[in-house]
């Protein structure tokens, strides 16, 4: 499993977070999502630790904890949703293409 960390500076980089989350135990990996678009960094990341224990003991020190001038969320994460193939779902499957 991963922990999600949202509300984050967009300055933030892999080696800040790896640096606060080391104080609670092994960082494997540090994700920091950005934007298809723009290349900009989207304000959450995941970091996957080495145990459950360890994970846990990050998020119940850090949610809630002002970081880098902002209040930042910190729970386990979620799988990911399957939003299923293009067009297959949400409707617009009637739709007329405009060139």
């Amino acid at each position: 499993m991963s922990i999600f960390i949202g509300n984050l500076s967009y300055e933030v980089t892999q080696e800040d977070l790896s640096d606060v989350f080391t104080e609670y135990g092994k960082v494997q990996r540090v994700h920091i999502p950005t934007d298809r678009e723009t290349g900009k960094k989207r304000g959450f990341a995941f970091v996957e630790m080495e145990t459950k224990v360890q994970e846990a003991a990050a998020i119940e020190a850090l949610d809630g904890a002002e970081w880098m001038g902002r209040e930042i969320k910190v729970n386990q994460a979620r799988e990911r949703e399957d939003r299923g193939s293009f067009g297959g779902g949400g409707g617009g499957g009637n739709r007329q293409r405009r060139y």
